[in-house]
């Protein structure tokens, strides 16, 4: 896989990180800014490093698996690791202002 294909697989993720919500907020994870890391190497092997917005959220479990699943259906995806992070804690100034918006924080 080369760059312009790495790039490409890293869009497509985005897209789907787009589509996966947290059941408690109205915003995807992507726009709360639950996702740190997104790495792609050249054989398609996928790594997400994630958080939560607390360690005691009830989808600690469900949503890690899910972020895994739906990435491993995108052509292209050899394999996909989902790690979870509490570095640095999750907080509101992480989301997106779109989000904000959308909860009323603005």
């Amino acid at each position: 896989m080369n760059k312009d294909e790495i790039r490409e697989l890293e869009e497509k993720i985005i897209v789907v990180l787009k589509n996966i919500y947290d059941p408690e907020i109205p915003v995807d994870i992507y726009a709360l800014g639950l996702i740190y890391e997104i790495n792609i190497d050249e054989t398609g092997k996928v790594k997400v490093v994630m958080t939560l917005t607390s360690p005691n959220c009830p989808v600690a479990e469900s949503m890690p698996a899910q972020v895994k699943e739906e990435i491993s259906y995108l052509k292209g995806v050899t394999e996909t690791e989902v790690e979870i992070s509490f570095e640095p804690p999750w907080d509101q100034d992480m989301m997106t202002e779109e989000a904000k918006l959308e909860l009323g924080l603005l």
